[in-house]
């Protein structure tokens, strides 16, 4: 681990809310760069190479669920064969995940339901269900694909936690994924601590545009860790 500090998930709201009312930063941005942070570590994942390769975006109702939808987008743009996996009726999303949903939908990239689809068929799948505001069991079909996703045994790569996780207790509820790798957002969460390791995997912290003042209320001055890079790895 590093010696970056970690929050918990009321830190991390107020981190968010800092960001849009103070600073303009809307939901919108930190989407778009915390969606493309995910598809880079997609495609390092896949060796580098994405063209063809079948990924399924796993994708809840919230603003975790819209970071998906744009690694979806990057990521059929650079050729893979995507298939978007809802667990929750379209009806139901957020405005902002919602307008990424019709995006994907104008350019083609499949979306549907998990009834049905074989998740062995899949090179990688992307867990965007359930943001760090998780408390309690996943329920309905959020639950069933964090099963299906589980048992299928392919590589798995969260998105600031795993969905089941307690992202500030580090608590795995029932069901919780077992991701290979985990993109956490801004700030590791007090959750994602070495009890915890075997659901979040190798850690990596993803930059979503903070400004360098938020990082300094917390003791630090890292912007220029991201000089070079959409994200850094947490673990060796």
């Amino acid at each position: 681990m590093t010696n970056l500090p970690f929050v918990t998930r009321e830190e991390m709201a107020e981190v968010d809310r800092e960001m849009i009312d103070e600073y303009g930063i809307d939901l919108l941005m930190m989407m778009e760069n915390a969606g493309k942070a995910l598809a880079q570590l997609a495609k390092r994942t896949l060796s580098d190479f994405v063209e063809g390769k079948k990924i399924a975006v796993l994708t809840g109702k919230g603003n975790n669920g819209g970071g998906g939808l744009v690694a979806a987008r990057h990521l059929h743009n650079w050729g893979a064969s995507i298939h978007v996996i809802l667990g929750a009726d379209e009806g139901e999303l957020k405005d902002v995940p919602r307008k990424q949903l019709e995006i994907l939908r104008r350019m083609g990239v499949g979306i549907g339901q998990p009834e049905g689809l074989d998740f062995h068929d899949f090179d990688l799948l992307l867990d965007a269900l359930i943001g760090y505001n998780l408390r309690g069991d996943p329920r309905d079909r959020i639950a069933s694909i964090i099963r299906t996703a589980t048992e299928s045994g392919r590589p798995i790569i969260s998105l600031d936690v795993p969905s089941g996780l307690d992202s500030s207790s580090g608590v795995a509820y029932s069901p919780c994924i077992r991701a290979g790798a985990t993109l956490t957002l801004a700030l590791p969460k007090t959750g994602l601590g070495s009890e915890s390791k075997r659901y979040y995997g190798d850690l990596y912290l993803a930059d979503i545009s903070i400004p360098r003042k938020i990082y300094q209320r917390f003791g630090i001055d890292k912007g220029l860790v991201f000089r070079d890079a959409l994200f850094i790895p947490l673990t060796t």
